[in-house]
């Protein structure tokens, strides 16, 4: 094909695409896993890897179970996946990367998705890098393992491995490391990698965050929907806590060793965790991060104190999960570590659910035209602010850029944080009043 072309790497040659101006590289492999085990990273390859299309996500129950009878469930799958097709496989830790033409040199961003640790994947809408690769931004979606594959925690794997869980977590560090090894023959600078993610993907990357072993591996973290916000009702278990939970799933499953449980079928397992889940009143505080000694050293409620020392932009939208403590938490966190924060309060147009948790993904990649929601000029505007804003905490630690209003870290004393309105974009206070009216009243969005 015209636009297909051939790049040398460390790793071998690679075959990518250019798209709308941007060398394009989808489902390069940076580890590999067998199930409950950690990654080990694939550094090189055999022949010329084509990367011009992409990898299979990781397996999750949406692949045989959607539950699109279920409104909130319809609604994003409407908001994100609806007509694209997707391929699972557990040979998933794959990563797209999207850089500028014969880039050199440039920031790069590792955006890790959400989907509250069991489910997601780099090739949804909006995870595309066109937009930031144009402004300069070597641009990178890492897929890592969610669900059972991702969080289970057994004793026989502590055995072997000296820590148990935390697979997912693991995944997304391998594909840290493999981009700092990696990104410079795509045009990245590896000392300069902005962490970012979304909800689940926001708050793994405050985890990497509070562990000193990270120190140094990233320059940057952006955390949209998900950062400061540790309830106690969530706050991670120690790995042995979630034991039993998991050794019932394995007698559920008719397994009588975790070796079994590795030899089940992929649709097998997560037909029968969705049966175990039926009977269960406690899947999600035993379906994510635990505190394994390694990756989470510590009660998160200890550490929370002592984050790196990077640069940090927070966000969250009115209609958020939890949107007011979200807030309180999110600025209190801005306030003791010199964070930019914005609030995204732009409603949505086509429906009524208002700026609903995710809702500012779309903004930020600028993917406004790939919906079915009638944006205005005035979105397309919020898009273009983001973007730039972005761009420029990527580059340098500081959200500034023209075309926006100046905006000043959380710890210079105000109490006013970056809002990108109904009408306006301009520095302001959240409407707790709002987020908390539709906190208690709306509830998850619906179609």
């Amino acid at each position: 094909m015209e636009n297909e072309f051939i790049k040398t790497t460390l790793s071998g040659p690679v075959r990518g695409l250019m798209e709308n101006g941007v060398e394009t590289f989808l489902g390069i492999p940076f580890a590999k896993a067998e199930r409950f085990a950690y990654a080990q990273p694939v550094d090189a390859w055999e022949g010329t890897l084509d990367a011009t299309q992409f990898g299979p996500a990781c397996p999750q129950y949406r692949a045989w179970f959607p539950h699109l009878d279920n409104p909130e469930r319809l609604f994003y799958f409407r908001e994100f996946r609806e007509g694209l097709g997707f391929v699972y496989d557990e040979n998933c830790l794959n990563l797209n990367i999207y850089a500028p033409e014969q880039a050199e040199n440039c920031p790069v961003i590792l955006y890790f998705y959400g989907g509250g640790f069991n489910s997601g994947c780099n090739a949804e809408e909006p995870f595309r890098g066109y937009g930031l690769a144009k402004r300069g931004i070597v641009t990178v979606f890492a897929n890592y393992r969610v669900g059972p594959l991702g969080y289970l925690a057994h004793e026989e794997i502590r055995k072997e491995f000296g820590r148990d869980g935390n697979f997912g977590l693991d995944d997304q560090l391998s594909a840290l490391r493999w981009v700092r090894k990696h990104i410079a023959a795509f045009g990245g600078d590896p000392e300069n990698i902005t962490l970012m993610g979304q909800s689940a993907g926001a708050i793994s990357i405050q985890y990497m965050c509070l562990n000193e072993a990270n120190r140094g591996l990233f320059r940057r973290a952006l955390m949209m929907s998900g950062a400061g916000l540790f309830p106690r009702f969530a706050l991670p278990k120690p790995a042995a806590e979630t034991h039993p939970y998991w050794e019932a799933f394995q007698e559920a499953a008719g397994c009588r060793s975790l070796e079994e449980l590795k030899e089940m079928g992929t649709a097998d397992l997560f037909a029968a965790h969705e049966r175990f889940k039926q009977g269960r009143k406690d899947n999600i505080y035993n379906t994510m991060p635990v505190v394994d000694g390694v990756l989470i050293p510590d009660a998160i409620d200890k550490m929370i104190g002592r984050p790196l020392p990077v640069d940090y932009l927070i966000g969250f939208t009115s209609g958020d999960m939890y949107a007011p403590v979200m807030a309180h938490i999110g600025k209190r966190f801005g306030r003791a570590n010199g964070a930019y924060l914005y609030y995204f309060d732009r409603e949505a147009p086509g429906d009524k659910n208002g700026a609903f948790h995710s809702s500012d993904l779309r903004y930020v990649f600028e993917r406004l035209e790939t919906s079915w929601r009638p944006f205005t000029e005035r979105d397309r505007e919020i898009s273009r602010q983001m973007a730039d804003a972005i761009a420029a905490f990527a580059k340098n630690g500081d959200p500034n850029a023209d075309g926006l209003p100046q905006w000043e870290p959380a710890d210079t004393g105000h109490a006013k944080v970056m809002c990108f309105g109904e009408k306006k974009t301009a520095m302001g206070r959240p409407d707790f009043l709002k987020m908390t009216v539709h906190m208690l009243t709306k509830g998850d969005p619906k179609v």
